[in-house]
């Protein structure tokens, strides 16, 4: 008896160790692309290739539109705009905005469900790049991890660059310059503040927007965000 619980605690020992070195080797995989993309820019993102999958399962022939241009070659009207939109303290903060995940979880707990999440410009890249939709605690603790390796080796513009070059902003559509063309017939570099402003407003929930482009809620959200880019310090 003593000798097969021996055999057991041997090799259960033997799987956390095998499991603890995959892990690591995961982190090492991580991190060496988000060093890879500090000079490289991302073709892809988990998120594009989640989202294209699904196109095609519908229609086979479904691609994505989407085209990276330079941080230079798109407006300060939408750099402007996400910054006030989605992570106002984004310059300042190391990865995480500890104030704006406060007055979050203080919003979801009078609401008495999550109608807002707190996230940063930084770890929203890091989900949209590396995981899955699925939200598990795991997930949550891995896009963490990433953060931290994206503010440990790319400053704010670069992460920013990359943010703006991979969010989606439709139905397939990703990208500042894919979403200028798609919803205004112009270049990212050619967006007015209020066209930028509408752009911002749409990210939480693009696709929902795209068919509903005169929603009375994305007009409101458009508005709040003019009156806040003056103020929103970009990289």
């Amino acid at each position: 008896m003593g000798k097969s619980r021996s055999w057991l605690l041997r090799w259960a020992w033997r799987g956390v160790t095998i499991l603890f070195a995959l892990l690591v080797l995961y982190q090492v995989w991580l991190f060496a692309h988000i060093c890879w993309w500090v000079k490289f820019n991302p073709s892809s993102s988990a998120f594009m290739d989640t989202r294209l999958e699904l196109m095609q399962n519908k229609n086979p022939d479904a691609t994505l539109q989407h085209q990276w241009v330079p941080y230079s070659r798109i407006s300060d009207n939408l750099k402007r705009a996400l910054v006030a939109a989605e992570d106002a303290n984004f310059v300042d903060h190391e990865g995480f905005d500890w104030e704006g995940i406060q007055k979050a979880y203080e919003k979801n707990l009078r609401k008495g469900r999550i109608v807002a999440g707190g996230s940063t410009i930084s770890q929203q890249l890091a989900k949209n790049l590396f995981l899955s939709t699925r939200r598990t605690p795991w997930r949550k603790i891995e896009e963490a991890a990433i953060t931290l390796m994206l503010e440990s080796v790319m400053d704010k513009q670069r992460i920013f660059e990359i943010y703006l070059n991979i969010i989606e902003w439709g139905n397939g559509v990703f990208g500042a310059e894919a979403a200028a063309r798609h919803y205004y017939q112009t270049s990212a570099a050619q967006l007015t503040a209020e066209q930028a402003a509408r752009l911002a407003a749409m990210v939480p929930n693009p696709r929902y927007y795209d068919r509903h482009r005169e929603a009375r809620g994305l007009q409101l959200k458009t508005a709040i965000i003019l009156e806040r880019m003056n103020d929103a310090e970009i990289p």
